[in-house]
């Protein structure tokens, strides 16, 4: 694959979780959270993007959103659990997708708020659609995702380069 190439990046925010007397890194989804991330699967099945790559947080409520959501998909991509993705700023994810190998055209990164939803502003430095407005009226929701699209190499990713084509939430 050239480096001229589009490739797709999806931000999916993981599922809505439940505050039981654990560690932040150990809260496990709530019911809402187990309903919506099938759901968000399944949207994600709908975009046809055929992903080559998953990055998930290791925070158990990022793995069990990712086990819901990639029964829904047609082809499960390879999978990796990165720590990096915990807690992770907008600067430290773009670090870790510029490690990402050049023969990788779609990756999705099941991440945190707020670094997936700063990162999705930052790349984006166009829009399609509507998709800005819908991501600015509903702020980045559980469960939600962006699909940015983006021609270069991994390692040329860096703020305003990507479009944002899509956007999605639960429930709207």
């Amino acid at each position: 694959m050239s480096a001229a190439e589009p490739r797709t990046i999806v931000l999916f925010r993981h599922a809505k979780a439940d505050w039981p007397q654990v560690s932040d890194h150990e809260r496990p989804l709530a019911d809402r959270g187990r309903h919506d991330a099938p759901v968000a699967g399944r949207r994600l099945a709908e975009t046809g993007i055929d992903f080559d790559l998953a990055l998930c947080s290791t925070a158990v409520r990022t793995r069990e959103t990712w086990k819901l959501a990639v029964h829904e998909l047609p082809h499960r991509p390879k999978t990796v659990y990165e720590e990096r993705v915990y807690e992770a700023s907008p600067g430290e994810l773009i670090s870790v997708l510029n490690e990402t190998l050049e023969d990788v055209r779609s990756i999705i990164l099941i991440g945190h708020n707020p670094g997936v939803q700063g990162l999705a502003e930052i790349l984006a430095g166009q829009y399609e659609d509507d998709a800005r407005a819908r991501m600015n009226d509903r702020g980045f929701p559980t469960s939600a995702f962006a699909v940015l699209s983006h021609t270069g190499s991994w390692k040329s990713l860096e703020p305003g380069v990507g479009t944002l084509t899509e956007f999605w939430a639960p429930g709207a």
